[in-house]
């Protein structure tokens, strides 16, 4: 299933139209998708830098046109497979802040067109490099000719790239087996539930057990309770005061119920100007 396959399945299944995906999971992988639902979608803006983390299987000795398992086999080498040292002492060069290549089956746009269609053409693709950061990339562990690893990176990192880059390295070439995201920021693998499993809960009208509060979203943002007096004001747009001030230039702004109001923007001193407005968020 595509990202795209699951936001329909999850709108049929909730009965909500407004539903999106905080960062695509290409088909082949599985994992975590987290999804901002009804008027909260609007949050989306807040997420795109959010940290992720994948485990998954590098397979050496075969190349692929897509740098994973489904793309067709470019090259196979004859060469005996890395040891799990050998291996472990290739990957302090791809940890830190580095330039990665995007593979030609990408997303991404050349001359306003996505590059896989392009490569799907056979036609040359030629995409610029992207600093990103890999603040973890760990061996756990190799059979034969197949390592288990764990990444920890930032957005736009593609761990195909990862493992095409590593091959190179080795001598051998490598594509990406197997791949499993179990972390897109605060929202973990222990967390998820499976799209059968949400079509069970809507049955038994326990659905929002699967979802997140709003109170526990963007902890990164300070959070202020609006006094009764400054809530009519916020959800009208309006500039309001609010006594538990905080030098943050972005705050959670919540009802004395405890549902977000608004995402608010600090104008000077104690006085907020609404950014985004909730009237109707839990």
């Amino acid at each position: 299933m595509t990202s795209h396959d699951v936001v329909a399945r999850c709108r049929r299944i909730l009965r909500e139209r407004s539903i999106g995906h905080l960062g695509t999971l290409d088909p082949a992988a599985t994992g975590v998708l987290p999804l901002l639902v009804g008027r909260l979608t609007r949050l989306a803006q807040f997420f795109h830098l959010r940290e992720k983390e994948y485990e998954g299987v590098i397979r050496f000795g075969i190349m692929t046109s897509t740098y994973d398992a489904e793309g067709d086999v470019v090259f196979q080498s004859k060469l005996p497979m890395p040891t799990l040292a050998q291996a472990e002492a290739a990957l302090p060069a791809f940890r830190g802040q580095i330039l990665q290549q995007p593979p030609p089956f990408s997303a991404k746009k050349v001359g306003g067109v996505r590059a896989y269609k392009l490569a799907r053409k056979e036609q040359p693709v030629d995409l610029p490099k992207v600093e990103i950061t890999i603040h973890e990339f760990t061996a756990l562990g190799l059979e034969g000719d197949r390592l288990r690893f764990r990444v920890r990176c930032s957005t736009g990192t593609y761990i195909r790239s990862l493992a095409y880059d590593l091959g190179v390295k080795l001598g051998m070439g490598a594509h990406l087996a197997e791949l499993r995201r179990t972390r897109v920021g605060e929202f973990g693998i222990g967390q998820a539930v499976t799209l059968e499993g949400l079509e069970e809960l809507m049955a038994a009208g326990t659905a929002e057990s699967a979802l997140v509060p709003a109170v526990h979203l963007l902890p990164e943002l300070p959070m202020v309770i609006a006094p009764g007096e400054a809530v009519g004001k916020l959800l009208q747009g309006r500039a309001a005061n609010l006594p538990e001030f905080s030098q943050a230039p972005l705050v959670r702004i919540f009802g004395p119920d405890l549902k977000l109001l608004a995402i608010g923007s600090r104008i000077a001193g104690t006085l907020f100007h609404p950014k985004l407005v909730f009237p109707a968020a839990k």
